[in-house]
């Protein structure tokens, strides 16, 4: 298994979570952020933006389906101009359901 971590625009976030409904990759947790890449924020004038607002989404989904995610996240997040976002794809070694206590992989 995988977890999909990925920063995304917040007003393309609903964009982004129903294409992923959609494709039937319900569970995911949607936390709101700040942070700025390469480009260190935006500037407008004499204003600098040291740090913007994002969202960060997290999914963990059988192997065979990372390519899918990714593309169904890069699309829907996609609107050409820096700050789109990034994707990072890192291996889940284990995971437990709390309620039960049982492993679920």
């Amino acid at each position: 298994m995988k977890m999909i971590k990925a920063i995304v625009r917040p007003e393309k976030t609903q964009d982004v979570v129903d294409a992923l409904e959609e494709a039937g990759f319900l569970a995911l947790t949607r936390i709101d952020v700040v942070g700025r890449g390469k480009q260190g924020g935006l500037t407008m004038g004499e204003i600098v933006y040291d740090e913007l607002p994002k969202t960060l989404l997290f999914l963990v989904v059988d192997d065979e389906a990372v390519p899918k995610v990714r593309d169904i996240i890069m699309e829907s997040a996609r609107t050409g101009r820096f700050g789109d976002g990034k994707i990072f794809v890192v291996p889940v070694n284990e995971a437990w359901t709390i309620r039960t206590g049982q492993p679920e992989l």
